[in-house]
């Protein structure tokens, strides 16, 4: 199998696009084209969807696609074992948090860059959150993403813990319980809410919490960016519970803590058998 041909249907399939395919993999729109047009033929299945509204996977495409993405990888090991020095090389796809207070995620990409000058990245977060960067590795869109849930939420993934925190309360400064040292989830249950929404793993992991309090809660605004919310607290939308970590204090507001601890985890999940560009971010990422 031509694996040119083969970058170039990965890079359709990602791009979504003949015209953006060819820009990435620096050939011509018509080369693009004929490549694909080539492997679907030695393949016997069309991998895409093409009509007037654009270019979409095939339902056999969705199938095949992360077979083409392990070929592409295995390549890529190839050329690294062979390489003198051994030096990693290829595309690595990173699924991140839009934010994440504790993590200084330019400067983990920078030193990875440094140390692996022939590693070539793509960051990208996930719409729907922790679920949805799981289904992006799981289908292979993605290398290694962050993932806000626990183990048992992403099975056939391997699953490697980053950091624990615990939720706390964000309020306006105003509030009644703004200059507590500590509070009760009881003393804000009541109250509306702002969140992000579900399938975001600290979301899912509040309402787990919750619910085996017996505790039940109005989320009245969804923000589906984290550091969002603590401006629509102080605008007065509502309180939030959110991890210490992922906390960006916005004006006029108040963090505090929680009597009783509520666990988050912050882990990065990958496909068994992650190739050595994938450990090696990992490993940059643990000792970040």
């Amino acid at each position: 199998m031509d694996t040119r041909q083969v970058e170039y249907a990965v890079a359709v399939a990602e791009e979504l696009s003949f015209t953006r395919a060819a820009a990435r993999v620096f050939a011509v729109q018509s080369t693009v084209s004929a490549g694909v047009r080539a492997l679907e033929a030695d393949l016997g299945i069309e991998l895409f969807e093409r009509d007037r509204r654009g270019v979409r996977l095939s339902a056999a495409g969705e199938q095949v696609l992360p077979a083409l993405r392990d070929l592409l990888a295995a390549q890529d090991r190839v050329r690294t074992a062979a390489d003198a020095e051994g030096s990693l090389r290829g595309l690595l796809r990173i699924g991140i948090f839009a934010n994440l207070g504790y993590l200084d995620f330019p400067r983990v990409i920078g030193d990875f860059h440094a140390a692996h000058p022939l590693v070539d990245m793509r960051l990208r977060p996930s719409a729907t959150g922790s679920a949805g960067l799981a289904e992006d590795v799981r289908r292979g869109r993605l290398d290694i993403a962050l993932f806000g849930l626990p183990a048992s939420a992403a099975p056939g993934l391997d699953v490697h813990p980053l950091a624990v925190a615990s939720f706390v309360a964000v309020l306006p400064r105003d509030h009644r319980l703004a200059g507590r040292r500590e509070i009760d989830i009881d003393d804000i249950i009541d109250e509306r809410f702002v969140d992000t929404p579900q399938g975001y793993g600290n979301r899912a992991m509040l309402d787990a919490a919750l619910a085996a309090r017996g505790a039940v809660r109005d989320v009245a605004t969804e923000v589906g960016e984290v550091g969002s919310i603590p401006h629509c607290v102080a605008a007065g939308l509502g309180v939030a519970l959110l991890p210490d970590l992922l906390v960006q204090q916005a004006d006029e507001t108040a963090v505090v803590p929680l009597r009783a601890a509520i666990p988050w985890e912050l882990n990065a999940i990958t496909r068994p058998a992650a190739a050595p560009v994938v450990r090696a971010f990992l490993d940059r990422l643990r000792s970040a």
